[in-house]
């Protein structure tokens, strides 16, 4: 039988976060949903109860520590563990870097890796207590190889690879498993923006795609640490 776990899944309500809870709970897992709006959480927590799954909600901004240490409280509270931190709240902006707009530079810093940090902050304490766990981050395959037009963005997913090595190297001796999710450009409201227009007819992945994966990894043994899943759409 399945073992039921407790997984917190930020920047649930959409995308990649969403449909990963939508599965997850589908599999019996306890899901903790985190995201910004409030109205969306509710929303997505209704579905999954309608369903028959397990969840609750709080509304969380990755790049202020406080309410990523009070999502982590929130979830003891709720469960009394945690099992999965997937930590899949990221934002991604393209634009040459002679446009030099610094405000979607520090908000991708600010989400993509301090968010990251913040999450690994307050989960690795507990994780360490319970002597198992497992930490999940959303990268991309921009952190694999920098192209046009992404250079910020790269360097964020970049950096989130470093941070994941890093904690699977210090982590190994609480046994806590640490996987990347490296997707390629994936069906989301980004490509509904006019500046990238150009990449519509990309070839993209659907968030189930990269849902299943995670899923797949989560639902591993314990002495199973898959450690990174790259996923392209089959051209």
């Amino acid at each position: 039988m399945q073992q039921v776990k407790t997984i917190i899944i930020t920047g649930a309500t959409s995308g990649i976060g969403k449909a990963t809870a939508l599965l997850a709970a589908s599999h019996g897992h306890q899901i903790v949903l985190a995201a910004r709006k409030e109205a969306d959480l509710k929303a997505t927590a209704e579905r999954i109860r309608q369903a028959g799954g397990t969840t609750v909600f709080k509304p969380t901004d990755v790049s202020n520590k406080a309410e990523v240490q009070a999502l982590i409280d929130f979830a003891l509270d709720e469960y009394g563990r945690i099992d999965v931190l997937d930590l899949n709240a990221g934002v991604m902006s393209f634009a040459p870097l002679n446009e030099v707009r610094v405000d979607e530079w520090e908000k991708m810093i600010d989400i993509n890796v301090k968010g990251v940090l913040y999450g690994l902050a307050a989960t690795i304490p507990v994780m360490e207590k319970q002597q198992s766990g497992q930490i999940i981050a959303t990268d991309s395959t921009a952190g694999h190889q920098v192209g046009q037009n992404n250079t910020v963005y790269a360097s964020t997913k970049f950096s989130v690879r470093a941070i994941m090595d890093g904690v699977r190297a210090e982590e190994a001796k609480s046994h806590i498993r640490t996987m990347m999710v490296s997707p390629a450009f994936v069906k989301t409201g980004f490509f509904e923006d006019q500046r990238n227009a150009n990449l519509k007819r990309v070839p993209k992945l659907r968030p189930e795609d990269i849902a299943a994966s995670v899923v797949f990894a989560i639902e591993q043994p314990d002495n199973v640490d898959i450690n990174e899943i790259v996923l392209r759409p089959t051209l």
